[in-house]
């Protein structure tokens, strides 16, 4: 049996990932360090900007706001996020964030358990493409769960 190493991950090391809005940066997950039962990462919200709608079928999320003003709706429900504040958002419930304040907004997150696939961790509920947050405003329409679109597990 191997046993597992301990690494330190620098953030400057990851890429930045926006597809469902600010800076997603997936640090310690199992292609990077090889976790078994979760992924961490930090996400990197600028004044204005969101992270889109989704939800996670297999996974708990537990979020951390290390600085900033986010504003989180869970299943439509909106919740004021500041530092020093953690959120446990179950499994399936529908959640999106939203600096709401004047300087950059940085949260840790970590999913766990993982889902079978990566491309079963998350659905997405809005469109969150680059082009459209700019134009959207802070608020976009979001899509019939029903019709919500699979995207990928990790956040890659």
């Amino acid at each position: 049996m191997l046993k597992q190493r301990p690494r330190i991950v620098n953030l400057s090391e990851t890429e930045p990932n926006r597809r469902r809005g600010g800076d997603l940066r997936a640090m310690l997950t199992p292609a990077t360090v090889g976790a078994t039962s979760g992924f961490m990462g930090l996400a990197i919200v600028q004044p204005g900007e969101r992270i889109g709608e989704h939800y996670h079928p297999y996974s708990e999320e537990f979020v951390y706001v290390v600085s900033g003003a986010l504003e989180v709706d869970l299943d439509g429900e909106t919740h004021s996020l500041r530092p020093d504040q953690g959120l446990l958002i179950p499994i399936d419930v529908r959640h999106r964030f939203r600096n709401v304040g004047d300087v950059e907004a940085r949260m840790v997150f970590h999913l766990g358990p993982l889902a079978p696939r990566p491309s079963l961790g998350h659905v997405d509920t809005e469109d969150t493409d680059e082009a459209e947050l700019a134009a959207a405003g802070p608020h976009l329409t979001v899509h019939d769960p029903g019709q919500a679109r699979e995207r990928s597990g990790a956040v890659e």
